[in-house]
């Protein structure tokens, strides 16, 4: 069943799904991370979904490769951001988030080219 808009890929929707929990989580971090580990996972986590919806808008197969290599390579970017916040906030509620990426980096790692 072909795809009529980013929206029916189920990889867009992990990755949505993903960046919500992300600002769920990071509004729980202190005030004074507004402009730093808080502002940066959450871009980390807005580039993925972004990326993949640029990507299913592009028509040459360079331009879609690079759209989800960009967004396959702000994965590991936001593990890490989420590895330095489970230790500077341990008592937040991570599994969601970490669940959600490994889902939607899965996805990304078989996504057709």
């Amino acid at each position: 069943m072909p795809t009529n808009t980013f929206k029916d890929l189920i990889v867009w929707q992990k990755a949505k799904s993903l960046a919500v929990e992300i600002y769920r989580v990071t509004n729980d971090f202190p005030k004074n991370e507004t402009y730093g580990l808080s502002s940066q996972t959450q871009r980390a986590a807005v580039s993925i979904s972004s990326n993949i919806a640029e990507s299913h808008h592009r028509r040459n197969k360079k331009d879609k490769d690079r759209f989800i290599s960009i967004a396959y390579g702000s994965g590991p970017e936001l593990e890490s951001q989420i590895e330095i916040a489970k230790e500077l906030y341990p008592m937040l509620k991570y599994k969601k988030v970490e669940n959600l990426l490994v889902e939607t980096m899965k996805i990304l790692n078989k996504f057709p080219n």
